[in-house]
């Protein structure tokens, strides 16, 4: 499906929808070293699939719900095939969106998800109809809530000794301690 967040619209699937990871891949022209994210309803719901120690919790209690994405050790919980594969993280968030929100609870488990970006364009899609356009015969669903963020978020590598910022997005990473 495609479907906005916080951000930008972004690609997802069910965990277990091994054809809807591929078909995201193959759409946004990434390999299996692409992080995939669990887009998550909580807090506690992340600590099911990541390892959070006291600190992280503390920086994703800041950041959350809102457009950062965490790159975290996974648990036992997570899937080898939804970890990074050489270093066995994942990444995670929770959004800031009435849409994503309500999704999140009727589907009962996490979105797996990457920002609609696709191959060759300079920004991710925004654009509810353009999205409609281009992926209308490769997507199963397209949720129109209108025009949202042309940012990705902020993506945060929490799973070394420090946190890391590796991209920096619509999120404000000085809320992390980060400076300009």
């Amino acid at each position: 499906m495609a479907y906005p967040t916080d951000s930008s619209y972004a690609l997802g699937c069910m965990i277990g929808n091994k054809d809807g990871m591929e078909r995201i891949r193959a759409l946004r022209g990434v390999d299996d070293r692409h992080h995939f994210t669990l887009v998550c309803r909580d807090l506690s719901e992340i600590a099911k699939y990541a390892k959070v120690d006291n600190r992280q919790y503390r920086y994703l209690k800041s950041a959350t719900p809102g457009p950062f994405t965490f790159i975290l050790e996974a648990t036992k919980e997570v899937p080898r095939r939804l970890q990074h594969p050489k270093r066995s993280t994942i990444g995670l968030r929770v959004p800031d969106n009435a849409v994503v929100a309500a999704l999140l609870q009727e589907l009962d488990e996490p979105i797996l998800s990457m920002t609609l970006a696709l191959p060759g364009d300079e920004y991710p899609l925004n654009d509810p109809e353009e999205i409609r356009d281009r992926l209308e015969h490769q997507v199963d669903v397209i949720i129109n809530a209108g025009h949202c963020s042309l940012e990705p978020t902020t993506v945060v590598d929490m799973s070394g000794d420090m946190p890391e910022l590796l991209r920096r997005g619509c999120g404000d990473p000085k809320i992390l301690g980060f400076e300009e």
